[in-house]
């Protein structure tokens, strides 16, 4: 049997919390696609008005395609996951706002699905705050002209080396500007990232922080800038969301840090990570308030 056979196979079967197949009253297996599909309602009710429900499936289904390890996983915690997604208006895996993480919970001995938010769905749901006009995240090399400077007279400038080699990463940070013309941001050192990460992650060499460590480290940053950030408390408990696994639609969502489990592979990568856009940067002078 081919990939793809199995793959079709896969597809064709819902499976209950015993890991049986369902089947319908005329007999027939229950689709995945037919799962998505009764649990429409419950996505129109969740989704905010500029998404489409419709759409959030077919969004679903293609990444079930490009990712059959999510199949093997408890459907509660499949459901689950594209549910989170669900209420917070993100996307997952087309534009990098979140993800479905496959992944083995060697604490419980199941397959689960972890919903992760990506960099850029991170500062979607900081912009819907109504008080940040733009927030960002850059990476600094060694090479690079930076200084920056805490304080009543705080500045952060910002130059990258467009011409040669940037020399190594040294560092990271994000900034953001407020409606009000306040602005506020944060700077870190590469090992004060990997010290974040080895604490909350033993996935390190391998998934996104192996494949895409710009990205998360650029959502790092921007995670602690966020304690900063004048956003209300709707928006603090979606952040929260990052991480977690939810056992069922109808219960609280649980974190989990990549700790006791490893993550599953099929064919290659679990996820594809942010793949965020290389814009041209000039010269930032960010914030000078002392000139």
């Amino acid at each position: 049997m081919t990939q793809a056979e199995k793959l079709k196979n896969q597809l064709a079967t819902k499976v209950n919390g015993n890991g049986q197949a369902t089947k319908k009253q005329d007999g027939g297996k229950v689709t995945v696609a037919d799962l998505l599909q009764k649990m429409k309602p419950e996505f129109e009710r969740a989704l905010p008005k500029h998404m489409d429900a419709d759409r959030l499936i077919r969004i679903a289904l293609t990444e079930m395609r490009q990712n059959p390890a999510l199949l093997s996983c408890e459907i509660k915690s499949l459901m689950g996951a594209i549910m989170q997604a669900a209420q917070l208006g993100l996307e997952p895996g087309l534009l990098g706002h979140c993800y479905l993480i496959p992944f083995e919970n060697k604490k419980r001995g199941t397959k689960e699905v972890q919903f992760v938010i990506g960099y850029k769905g991170l500062i979607d749901l900081v912009r819907r705050s109504g008080e940040v006009e733009s927030i960002k995240a850059e990476a600094v090399y060694e090479n690079d002209e930076f200084e920056f400077e805490y304080g009543l007279d705080e500045k952060l400038r910002h130059k990258p080396l467009l011409f040669g080699d940037r020399g190594n990463l040294i560092g990271f940070y994000a900034y953001a500007k407020f409606k009000d013309g306040g602005h506020a941001f944060h700077v870190m050192s590469v090992e004060e990232i990997n010290r974040i990460r080895d604490k909350h992650s033993k996935a390190k060499d391998k998934g996104p922080w192996k494949e895409e460590y710009e990205a998360m480290a650029k959502k790092t940053v921007i995670r602690q800038l966020i304690k900063y950030l004048p956003i209300s408390i709707e928006i603090q408990r979606n952040i929260s969301l990052d991480e977690t696994v939810r056992k069922d639609i109808n219960e609280e969502p649980e974190r989990v840090d990549y700790i006791d489990m490893e993550v599953e592979a099929i064919e290659g990568e679990v996820i594809e990570g942010d793949q965020i856009e290389q814009e041209p940067v000039e010269q930032q002078e960010l914030f000078n308030q002392g000139a």
